[in-house]
């Protein structure tokens, strides 16, 4: 059995519904906020001044790489704070399926990190491979959830309530 199949087989049951409602999403929304906020710290803080002290060449892949973790934790914050938003009810879950919230900016996201990242600081190398890793498993779950027709909104919203009109 491979991994995909694996997770093919742990996601195939899985909705928009039961993953805002479950602890997988309290725990990936915690991880991700706080990701966010030690990120922000560091680079607003101990980051810049270990970037003043990196020779030119090292200083301009900190600046690239410091960008492609901003991007990718504000993509997977603001995929975050919809599926929340839908949870709480101030979003319609058939709103958030749409487009215009998917996660994107994949490109830069996924991309390959640049030649010499080993050069970086530990914890600027560190916040990548974790800020990496978020990105990624947010990106299956929207595979899953929004784009492989596990949850087609429109149709299975319209069954959700021809159920709870009619029952099962």
């Amino acid at each position: 059995m491979t991994l995909a199949k694996s997770d093919d087989e742990c996601f195939r049951d899985l909705t928009q519904q039961s993953f805002i409602g479950s602890a997988l999403f309290e725990k990936t929304f915690e991880e991700g906020m706080s990701l966010v906020d030690e990120t922000a710290k560091y680079l607003d803080g101990p980051g810049r001044q270990e970037a003043r002290a990196l020779p030119r060449k090292i200083a301009v892949l900190y600046a690239g790489e410091s960008m492609r973790v901003t991007t990718r934790l504000m993509q997977a914050a603001s995929w975050l704070l919809v599926q929340r938003a839908v949870h709480d009810g101030d979003m319609d879950a058939q709103d958030a399926a749409g487009d215009r919230y998917r996660l994107g900016s994949r490109e830069i996201c996924l991309g390959a990190a640049g030649e010499g990242c080993e050069l970086l600081p530990a914890r600027l190398q560190d916040l990548l491979g974790r800020s990496d890793n978020l990105y990624r498993r947010i990106a299956r779950l929207d595979e899953v959830l929004f784009r492989s027709g596990a949850l087609n909104p429109g149709v299975k919203a319209q069954f959700e309530r021809l159920e709870r009109a009619f029952g099962s």
